[in-house]
């Protein structure tokens, strides 16, 4: 390789990790804003990329939801009321859904804040995009719902498709559903939290399945119906095959039944007769359904003018050195000559060459009488 060429590649290494650590090394942006409703905040906010900072009991199951940041402070009205603020910011909306799926507990209201909201006495709970917030109330008024649905308002949207809800939840059957008991589940702790009748080890987080639970009232008892959702249904067949195998063996007896519907098992527990575990498990059929996720603004990294500019000024870039270095080689080449003509470049044994004359006319020997 000539060293034009050497210093070229190079030089687009260079340039090329240059705008790559560019644009993975932006900011993040600040989750809460300074005022929304009337509200000011007291104290600057305090920033953790730590779940620890969010809930010190349930840290792990907040990385299983896919956390990456907490913001919390106070906001204080002209009278003296007071609201604590806490935020907590996920990769994609599946995982504040998820979160907020966790925390919300039966006896909450639903409350039309944000992607879903609930509230019970001065707490209110309510996520939008992949921000859940928790806010808690000095004292409520007929405005705080208004208020929050401004501050939800104004927290920063995610970008593309992680802004998409989890599909498996819209599964779960309407009649007789105790409401609030949803729970969304993405890894084992929250399995074990939601006290689930199918152990994590056959479910297997590790093939990318996808739990939502539901409490219902089916004839007087109590039931609870669990789905699992994998990425195909061969996946799914296979695990049914080991919970059936485990159903006969005895090891899973709260499992009443157990039936599959494309990637989606269905499992029906608790006490209630088999007649109605299946008319229960019969009430969720998969409906294949093909959606096209098309981000209606662009971003700085997905804009595509960005990148034709990056592409560019990169070729520029690469152009520019490969003129500087041949003219740095051809004038060290004429430096050289003329500094030591004849004993560097253009010696005589390298100038000499072999010639077979072919163009010239051979001569005839004369004949003599």
């Amino acid at each position: 390789m000539r060293i034009p060429t050497l210093i070229s590649v190079l030089c687009l290494h260079v340039a090329l990790a240059t705008l790559c650590s560019a644009a993975g090394t932006s900011t993040p942006q600040a989750v809460l804003p300074q005022a929304f409703g009337g509200w000011q905040m007291a104290n600057p906010a305090q920033a953790s990329p730590n779940p620890e900072s969010a809930d010190p009991v349930n840290a792990g199951l907040l990385k299983e939801y896919g956390f990456t940041g907490f913001e919390g402070t106070t906001y204080q009205r002209g009278d003296g009321r007071k609201v604590t603020v806490k935020a907590a910011r996920f990769q994609d909306a599946s995982g504040a859904y998820g979160a907020f799926t966790f925390y919300k507990t039966p006896e909450m209201l639903n409350e039309k804040i944000g992607d879903q909201g609930a509230s019970f006495n001065e707490r209110v709970l309510f996520y939008k995009g992949n921000i859940l917030v928790d806010a808690v109330f000095q004292r409520l008024s007929a405005m705080s719902a208004a208020e929050l649905r401004e501050l939800a308002d104004s927290l920063p949207k995610p970008a593309g498709s992680t802004g998409n809800l989890p599909g498996l939840p819209i599964y779960l059957p309407k009649q007789s559903y105790i409401k609030n008991t949803a729970k969304y589940v993405v890894g084992p702790l929250g399995l074990e939290a939601t006290a689930a009748p199918l152990p994590a080890k056959y479910v297997d987080f590790s093939k990318s399945a996808e739990v939502v639970l539901g409490d219902y009232n089916v004839s007087g008892d109590s039931a609870k119906l669990m789905l699992i959702s994998y990425p195909t249904p061969q996946i799914a067949a296979a695990q049914l095959k080991q919970i059936e195998s485990a159903q006969q063996s005895h090891q899973l007896d709260s499992v009443v039944t157990a039936r599959r519907t494309g990637p989606i098992l269905v499992l029906a527990s608790g006490q209630l007769s088999e007649g109605d575990a299946k008319s229960l498990v019969s009430a969720v059929n998969y409906d294949a359904d093909v959606t096209w996720n098309e981000n209606m603004y662009f971003t700085r990294r997905d804009n595509a003018a960005n990148l034709i500019v990056g592409v560019i000024i990169l070729a520029a870039i690469v152009c520019g050195l490969s003129v500087v270095a041949g003219i740095a080689f051809g004038g060290f080449r004429v430096f050289m000559k003329r500094l030591f003509p004849g004993r560097v470049f253009d010696r005589p044994e390298q100038m000499e060459f072999i010639s077979l004359h072919l163009s010239d006319r051979e001569k005839k020997p004369e004949m003599r009488a």
